[in-house]
């Protein structure tokens, strides 16, 4: 019964959902409901506007002829009265009241157009009381009652009138003082059935209600093929612009006609082929660019290679040198460490835009390659006086992956984190779910300015420019980090806050094929995950070659194993 109950109100739940996605996806759906609701207030409204008048046009109608064939009844009971009291003899009280009830009757016609009750107004009393057509008495309110009796004048209401059969009718009761002589004060009530006004009225609602309904229906069905007039070129044009995206640079939108939709197909179809030129000379050119620094890298590896042995010469006999020399030798050989990480560098960039980049995955402990990159950080941590821990409570966390390249991004992290840490140290943590592997590095530092998490992953970005590059770094290292975790599958994000520091998460899949959908370790401060941070960059997403720039940051560059990442 649980499971049961726990489908049906999964179902209530969906049906609301699939309501609001297909009503915020269809434009077609959008203006055909609101067209149908706006008719059907509209109709509606025009609809009881007209049974309105209707209604009251045949009510007063009746209202005028049934008071006045009431006021003439009246005065012709009276004239039957006044006669027989002028007689030689009167006749007893029930002849009085049968003969003016027979009267009235016969002006009725036939069928009956009105039924006709006398009654007494003295309470209590035995005086004679008639009516027409087995009408009960009770078909008079007593509020009618009252007020003839109170106000001496005649007065009406809309009431049921019932008759001793058991029927009732709708009707106008019309009632007004009378006075029998010899017997007393009477009460002369006309009652008129509005069976026909009614028939009237329920075929005029009939009538309205299916005039209405289509009406309704008309008005969407023109909605619906207006709107599809409109829709289906809109949404061949969405399609079309989606296959553009995808890369079919040769999709385009069928013209046909002259009207304001064919204009838009042959604006959209100009474009398409503007773009497609665009991205072909773009395409181009990246790759002319990629060759040329990809060749440009392999060609100046031979005369690196003969200045760096002539340079090693020199600088192993500095000691034989002159001061100035000495410090001018030393620098060189700093120079050339630069020079040949960044050709490292932009070789490894070269085979990622290339896609010649593989990886030779094995099964690795994780802790431990993250062990073995602390260990290869600690000088860099002993020389700026902070402590790098190792906070897991995992012993092991095997994963498979190309321990080169996974090593590679830890140690860019760890070093980053010192290089930009304060004397609160740096924090690693491993984890582990059923679907991924994380790890973590949090600095206590300057951290990050809004939206340069992002921009920390592109390649020669620096958040201030005018900061010097103390350390030597190529600018590439959390571009080739960010590719390296692509490749596996991953993701590989930031986040910062001024004057708290920074966090970098790297995630990796336990089954590439299969991926997973949420990280072990949460991405923010004290391992909470942040309410605003950037999502998993794609390759696509990250900006090739072009420096950008910010305004100046506490914390702007820093080095990663030799080569030099931003913030």
């Amino acid at each position: 019964m649980t499971r049961f109950l726990m489908g049906v109100s999964r179902i209530f739940l969906a049906v609301p959902r699939a309501i609001r996605r297909i009503w915020g996806r269809s434009l077609w759906v959008r203006v055909t409901l609101t067209t149908l609701v706006l008719s059907v207030v509209v109709v509606g409204v025009l609809g009881v506007s007209l049974l309105s008048r209707v209604t009251t046009g045949l009510l007063d109608a009746k209202e005028r002829i049934s008071v006045g064939e009431a006021s003439a009844g009246l005065g012709e009971a009276q004239r039957i009265l006044d006669a027989a009291d002028t007689g030689p003899s009167t006749p007893s009280a029930s002849r009085l009241v049968d003969s003016v009830v027979s009267a009235l009757a016969a002006r009725a016609g036939s069928p009956s157009t009105f039924d006709v009750l006398l009654l007494s107004s003295q309470p209590g009393g035995d005086a004679p009381e008639r009516g027409t057509n087995l009408v009960a008495e009770s078909s008079v309110p007593e509020a009618l009652r009252s007020a003839v009796i109170e106000s001496q004048r005649q007065s009406w209401t809309y009431s049921e009138i019932k008759f001793l059969d058991g029927r009732s009718t709708p009707g106008l009761v019309v009632g007004a003082p009378l006075l029998v002589p010899t017997v007393g004060p009477y009460e002369l009530y006309y009652l008129f059935p509005l069976g026909q006004e009614q028939g009237t009225l329920d075929l005029v609602r009939s009538s309205v209600l299916l005039t209405g309904i289509l009406l309704v229906l008309l008005l969407a069905g023109v909605a619906w093929l207006v709107t599809r007039q409109v829709v289906v070129p809109v949404k061949a044009a969405s399609q079309t612009a989606a296959r553009l995206a995808d890369g079919n640079l040769s999709e385009r939108m069928k013209v046909t006609g002259t009207d304001d939709l064919a204009r838009l197909a042959t604006s959209f179809n100009a474009m398409a082929e503007s773009l497609a030129s665009q991205i072909r000379q773009l395409e181009d050119l990246s790759r002319v660019q990629q060759r040329f620094v990809s060749d440009v890298s392999h060609e100046l590896r031979t005369p690196l290679t003969t200045i760096r042995m002539a340079a090693d010469v020199v600088y192993d006999d500095r000691d034989q040198l002159d001061a100035p020399t000495e410090r001018a030798v030393e620098l060189l050989q700093n120079q050339l460490d630069r020079f040949e990480a960044l050709l490292g560098d932009l070789l490894e960039i070269s085979r990622f835009d290339a896609g010649a980049a593989v990886l030779d995955a094995e099964s690795v402990d994780l802790v431990t390659l993250v062990q073995r990159a602390i260990d290869g950080a600690q000088p860099l941590a002993e020389r700026a006086g902070l402590d790098i821990r190792l906070v897991t409570v995992e012993q092991t966390c095997s994963v498979t992956c190309d321990p080169r390249r996974v090593h590679r991004i830890v140690r860019n992290l760890i070093e980053n984190a010192v290089e930009h840490g304060d004397l609160h140290g740096v924090d690693v943590r491993v984890a582990q779910n059923d679907e991924a592997v994380a790890i973590t590095v949090r600095d206590f530092g300057v951290g990050l300015r809004p939206g340069e998490s992002a921009l920390v992953f592109n390649r020669f970005w620096r958040a201030d420019p005018a900061r010097a590059r103390t350390t030597g770094g190529t600018g590439l290292g959390l571009a080739i980090s960010l590719e390296d975790a692509l490749l596996h599958g991953g993701w590989l994000e930031a986040w910062g806050e001024p004057g708290q520091g920074a966090v970098f998460r790297l995630t990796l899949p336990l089954d590439r094929a299969a991926g997973f959908r949420e990280s072990p370790l949460a991405l923010g401060p004290d391992g909470e995950e942040s309410a605003d941070h950037s999502k998993p960059p794609r390759a696509e997403d990250v900006v090739v070659d072009e420096p950008e720039t910010a305004a100046p940051s506490p914390a702007a560059t820093f080095v990663i194993n030799g080569s030099e990442g931003k913030r």
